[in-house]
């Protein structure tokens, strides 16, 4: 994404705008995330998984150690995510997912739940024949993640999740005020949905697919403090300070995986916490080189000795 669109758009949000204008905002700087050029990188291998009902896309970039890459809302394994995939691949193994209704993986009469979602990554770990991997998620793929590490414990070792809350009321009151007045118009004519198009096994269908991730949006859901606390992967949370979930709700979670210590006083959870400054929800996905190496270091971390 380009930084002066980045910044005229900062300029717009700064001015008190109203819902039209925001959605409209909120849509081309996604459009301007599944735009962008695609990094040169070798030729992964690709596939579709019998899971949940779906012929759900993959591709496996580079060796090493397993990392599933999920997307957030509305993307798919194009524009910056490939940039993410170019950096992770050059020591690990991606497996990079279009779930449910993205990219070209056709949607299907099934709630887009962050259930359905983690029992998919499941059942194409068991396709694939991984017994475990690393997961990372963005938005909608970070609930994900997490939820995999609550459904499916023995197949996560640890996860990172970006921008999102274990609840619905972890986002701030604008952001959920905002989905009962967004309509798939918001998109017409956008990059977005030329990107919809051009991948879609059902390129006739992209405001059924907009709507059913409205759905999603408006349905509440909370994974639950006390199953987040017993889970056994560490966590890696990663936020902007301004990405729409709310900072009491950011701490929470943390909280919940031991992270409130005298780190200098006793061991310190495995788990870890970022915030980063001057980041909104969509420019966190613009800054993959000061995210990509914290996440290497985390997914690389030993046990600390108790």
């Amino acid at each position: 994404m380009a930084i002066d669109g980045v910044r005229q758009m900062r300029k717009i949000m700064n001015s008190k705008p109203n819902m039209k204008t925001t959605a409209f905002v909120l849509s081309m700087l996604l459009s301007m995330l599944l735009a962008g050029v695609v990094s040169g990188q070798q030729k992964p291998t690709t596939g579709y998984a019998p899971v949940g009902g779906l012929k759900m896309y993959y591709e496996v970039h580079g060796s090493g150690d397993p990392v599933v890459l999920l997307h957030g809302a509305f993307m798919a394994i194009s524009g910056d995510w490939n940039d993410w995939i170019g950096e992770l691949s050059k020591t690990r193994k991606v497996i990079a997912i279009e779930m449910q209704g993205h990219g070209r993986t056709a949607d299907i009469n099934r709630d887009l739940s962050y259930e359905n979602l983690s029992d998919d990554v499941a059942g194409l770990l068991d396709y694939l024949k991984i017994p475990s991997a690393d997961i990372i998620g963005y938005s909608l793929g970070g609930g994900v993640a997490v939820q995999c590490a609550i459904r499916h414990p023995e197949k996560v070792r640890k996860v990172v999740s970006i921008s999102a809350p274990y609840a619905r009321d972890g986002w701030v009151k604008e952001a959920n005020d905002f989905w009962p007045t967004f309509t798939w118009e918001v998109f017409k004519g956008t990059p977005m949905e030329a990107e919809y198009k051009r991948l879609s096994p059902t390129p006739d269908k992209f405001p059924d697919f907009v709507n059913h991730i409205k759905a999603t949006a408006l349905r509440p859901y909370d994974f639950g403090a006390d199953k987040l606390k017993a889970t056994k992967a560490p966590m890696f949370f990663i936020h902007g300070d301004a990405d729409g979930v709310r900072l009491d709700h950011i701490a929470e979670m943390y909280r919940l995986k031991g992270g409130e210590i005298h780190g200098d006083m006793r061991p310190r959870s495995a788990s870890r916490l970022a915030i980063l400054p001057d980041t909104t929800h969509v420019t966190l996905m613009n800054r993959m080189t000061t995210i990509v190496p914290m996440i290497n270091d985390f997914l690389d971390a030993r046990p600390q000795k108790q």
